[in-house]
Parts: structure tokens; sequence; C-alpha cells
């Protein structure tokens, strides 16, 4: 752009310096055509002089005088001349070396150009158009690939890295074009491959049922009713065990969402998937587990001379509300039997269901008399007077708790409490029938303290 108001391009402005060169040339030759034109008009002006002769000038004196006039008033009609015809900044010099150029250019009108031309500026407006190529060679990263396959295995949405990817690296042979000064375009001539990129491996997790039970093969997950282990994926295979309510498995596969393998007390086999829940879909679970736990390890042929596993809160939760404790005795001892199960190594509920059957649930005239709900020291000639007395109920429950720890419920030279050993004296088994062999002249002695037992875990 020129001006405001005129916009030319590159080839309008060389075109316009053309004109401007011949319109020169034409002045040019006008400039020559004066000079000749003058010239003949000096020849063509002689100076015409009257001549009277005095008789008192010396022949040779007018003839000399003559002679200098003419040649001086000559000369001054030529110089006027050339001034006349001859414009200002015009050199007679150059248009004579010009002659012989424009003597056949004939000027009959122009004009002056009055748009003035700035030559350093039209270039530096029109050398952005110039292109600027180069070829490189440049070491460029790979991006790498990412490659996702789906799990049935995993919980739906989920997703395992399996392989982490890295970018590889390739030398680039290229040309690449500039455009006043900044970078347009590249053109890619060829590619090397230094190092090879390594993908990226995503598993992603299609199973409904382990994202609704928010586990993981491997895991600890529950039944929710009781459940037969089978054989292979199918009711009609063999059956492997039954499992009870709340028992936990650990799954090991999920060949699909009805069947899952699972793995039972060293058992392997397949369950359906609708028996089982977890402690996300079902939070009390767990401890509804931790007490099947426990109820499932009741039975007569139980070891006593260990703890029963049961909490504080268990003997407490056992004990209150007994509608058989009339004068709550054992309600109020709750503690003391849960004490006496943790320091003796002894189970506790069985030491309650004892101390229930040989006192009538406290009611009995030993019991209340001497604090004795075990009638221990009693020969069964003098009952009442034979038994020892205690100053209170947890007094009788320790003595009889540690008795029968020394000589009932372990093998000699079993470490016991207080730095004593067990001497076993009445030792026929840990069991409630080993312990009805020595302690009790009731044959059927160790089914009735069962069946306290059994009703007491079942109150858990």
């Amino acid at each position: 752009m020129l001006n405001d108001n005129d916009s030319r391009n590159l080839s309008d402005v060389f075109n316009e310096l053309k004109q401007i060169q011949h319109e020169q040339a034409l002045e040019y030759s006008m400039s020559n055509k004066k000079v000749k034109k003058a010239k003949k008009a000096a020849k063509v002006i002689q100076p015409s002089f009257s001549i009277v002769q005095d008789d008192n000038f010396d022949e040779n004196t007018s003839s000399k005088g003559i002679k200098l006039s003419n040649l001086l008033i000559g000369c001054t009609v030529v110089i006027l001349a050339v001034i006349a015809i001859f414009p200002k900044n015009s050199s007679v010099q150059e248009s004579y070396a010009k002659e012989e150029e424009y003597t056949d250019l004939t000027v009959t009108n122009f004009e002056i150009n009055r748009k003035a031309l700035n030559m350093q500026k039209i270039i530096s407006e029109n050398s952005n158009f110039e292109k600027v190529k180069e070829q490189v060679v440049e070491e460029r990263e790979i991006q790498f690939e990412t490659t996702t396959t789906p799990n049935a295995s995993l919980p739906k949405g989920e997703e395992i890295v399996t392989q982490e990817g890295s970018n590889g690296k390739e030398n680039v042979s290229l040309v690449k074009t500039y455009e006043n000064g900044e970078f347009i375009e590249e053109i890619i001539l060829n590619k090397e491959t230094t190092l090879e990129a390594v993908p990226k491996l995503i598993e992603l997790g299609t199973s409904d049922f382990l994202a609704k039970l928010k586990v993981h093969l491997g895991d600890q997950i529950y039944l929710n009713k009781d459940s037969t282990l089978y054989e292979n994926s199918d009711s009609s295979s063999t059956e492997k065990a039954e499992i009870k309510q709340y028992l936990d498995v650990k799954l090991l596969e999920l060949p699909n969402e009805d069947w899952c393998k699972v793995s039972f007390d060293s058992i392997e086999g397949y369950l359906h998937t609708s028996d089982l829940t977890s402690g996300f879909l079902t939070p009390n679970i767990t401890e509804k587990n931790r007490i099947q736990k426990i109820k499932l390890q009741v039975n007569m042929n139980m070891a006593l001379n260990k703890s029963s596993g049961l909490t504080l809160n268990d003997y407490k939760k056992i004990f209150t509300g007994l509608s058989n404790d009339t004068n709550h005795i054992f309600e109020n001892n709750a503690e003391v039997f849960y004490n006496i199960d943790k320091k003796y190594n002894i189970n506790g509920i069985f030491l309650a269901s004892m101390a229930i059957h040989e006192s009538a649930w406290g009611t009995s005239q030993i019991a209340q008399d001497k604090k004795n709900l075990f009638g221990y020291g009693s020969y069964d000639s003098t009952p009442y007077e034979s038994s020892f007395v205690f100053d209170d109920y947890s007094e009788g429950i320790e003595t009889v708790a540690k008795s029968l720890v020394k000589y009932y419920l372990n093998p000699s030279g079993t470490k016991i409490y207080d730095g004593e050993t067990a001497s076993s004296w009445y030792y026929n088994g840990p069991t409630l029938e080993g312990v009805n062999t020595r302690y009790a002249s009731d044959k059927d002695w160790h089914t009735k303290v069962y069946s306290y037992m059994e009703m007491l875990y079942n109150r858990l």
C-alpha cells in the first residue's frame, strides 16, 4: 500500500517506473531539438553594419575595430539564444550525449508524475512474499498407543494397567518452509525408527457382580443363606459341602455372572453368585460371621480347655434377660465368667452351664445360703453339710474354675495359671464326657450341661 487512496501491486509499480523512464526520454528528446533549432538560429542572425568611412581614421585601424565589434556582438547573440532555449535543469552536454538514442521519438503531449514513489517502502512491504526453505534431520518422539482389553474378572468400570507405555524415538528428514521468518509448513521426506514405542496395556472390568459387591478375586465374601458347594458350575454336579449362612468363603474365579469358584475350609467348588454378599453390601455381616463361626464350634466333643473366644459384650448379651435367672445371679456375674474365661483359659459358657445345672439357676439352698453355685465339696450322702461356703458368687466361680483346669481339663504337666502345671488327677479328656467320668456320678450329666451350653450360645 502506497497511501490510503491508491492501492497498487508490485507489477503496477514497475509499469509506472517504465512509463516514467519513457516520459524522461521524451523530455531529453525535446531538449535536443531545441538545441538544434538554437544552432540554426545562431547561424541565420547576421548583424548588419553601416560603415561610414572617416577620412581621419587610419585604414588599418578601422579594419581592426570593425572585426572586434562584430565578434563580440555575435558571441553575445549566441549565448542569449542558448540561455533562452535550454531548461534550467538541462545540460547541453547530457542532451548531446543522449541525442542519437532519442532522435526518432516524437512527443506531442505529457504530464508531470505527481505521485512520488518511495522505493525503500515498496521493497520493504513486498519482501514478506519471499519464502525460505531448509532441509533438516530431527529426532522426534513416537507417542505410545494405549490398548484396552475387557476383563470379566474385574468389577465393571475398574481399570488395571498391566503394562506401562513409553514413547519411542525416530529420526525424521524433512523440508521446512518459513515466510517472513515464521514457520508455515513442513514436508516429511523420510522416517527412521531408532527406539520402538512400548504400548500401554489396560484391562477394563465388565463384571456387574463384582461391582455390586465391591470385591475382587481373592477377597472374602459371605453366604447370605445356607448353600451347597458344587463340584462344577452346575446344580446337577456333585455336592461337595453344605455351607451355613454368614460363613465366609474365598473368591477364586468368576466364570460367568451366575457362578463363582470359591474355597471353603480348604475345599474348592462352585456357588451361585446370588447366594453371596459382602461387607460393603451387608455391613453387619462380619459380626454375624464371627458369631456363626463360634456357634459352629459348639458341640458335645468341643474342647473346654481354651477360651470361648467371646467378648465381654457377648457375655452380657447372653446373660441379660434370661427368664429363668429370677434372682439375676448370672446376669450380675456375666463379667466374672468372662474374666475367668480369659484368665484361666477355660470355656466360660461351659462353666456357667455347669452352675445353672448344679444350682437350678441359682435357686438351690446351697447356692442361696453358701454362694456356692456348683455344690462344690458336696457328697451324695451329705450334700448341704459338706459343700463349701463362699463370701460371694465370684469366689465360688473362680475356685471351681481353677480346680477344673488343674485336675480335669488338661494333661499332666500342662502349664496353667500362676506358674503351676496341671496335676490331671481326674483327666479323661478336655470334653464334657471326659469331665463327666470323674466329676459327677450322673452318667448323663454331660448331656444336661451341654443343653444349657447350646441355649446360651444361641442367644448370640
